[in-house]
């Protein structure tokens, strides 16, 4: 937080005080990824007992590209390719993904989802769609224009590409 002569904030998003204003605004967006990632895991839960959150990332992340190398899909997800490994491991013994030579280079190892692997994907993104649907419907409906406008000028701030409608391979983890 910024020192000085600024007066403090009145709490409100209304306050002309730019830096409060962020700082509520951060505060506001911690508290609904909160509430995402607790949907999520709901979501999980009820489809999948045995899947973590990372792990659903990595089936959603096939789905949507398709089959991948180790290096590919560890650099989708953001983690090193030992870590990937791991988590691919546990996902090929419960039979969501499985491993099979790349058609143009047999030496090269591709995973994929399998039919099992897609049905979670679907299932656990149609509830945790579900759950979304019934928060915004509980929302102010004078409130839920301003909410689309902002989580999409912060979806384009973060680079995020805009869905284009309800599709898994679109909805991301």
């Amino acid at each position: 937080m910024a020192t000085g002569s600024r007066a403090p904030s009145d709490s409100s998003c209304g306050t002309d005080d730019p830096v409060s204003t962020a700082e509520e605004m951060v505060a506001a967006l911690l508290t609904a990824s909160r509430l995402l990632v607790a949907v999520s895991a709901r979501s999980l839960a009820a489809v999948e007992e045995a899947l973590t959150l990372p792990q659903l990332r990595m089936l959603v992340a096939l789905e949507a590209h398709g089959p991948l190398n180790l290096s590919q899909l560890a650099a989708e997800l953001g983690v090193q390719p030992s870590t990937a490994l791991r988590m691919l491991d546990r996902l090929v013994t419960i039979g969501m993904v499985a491993r099979d030579a790349s058609p143009s280079d047999r030496r090269t190892t591709v995973i994929s989802l399998t039919a099992a692997g897609r049905r979670t994907v679907n299932d656990v993104m149609e509830r945790r769609r579900s759950e979304i649907a019934r928060i915004v419907a509980a929302m102010p409906a004078g409130q839920r224009r301003h909410l689309i406008q902002a989580l999409q000028a912060f979806a384009e701030a973060g680079g995020e590409p805009p869905v284009g409608g309800y599709d898994a391979r679109h909805v991301g983890w």
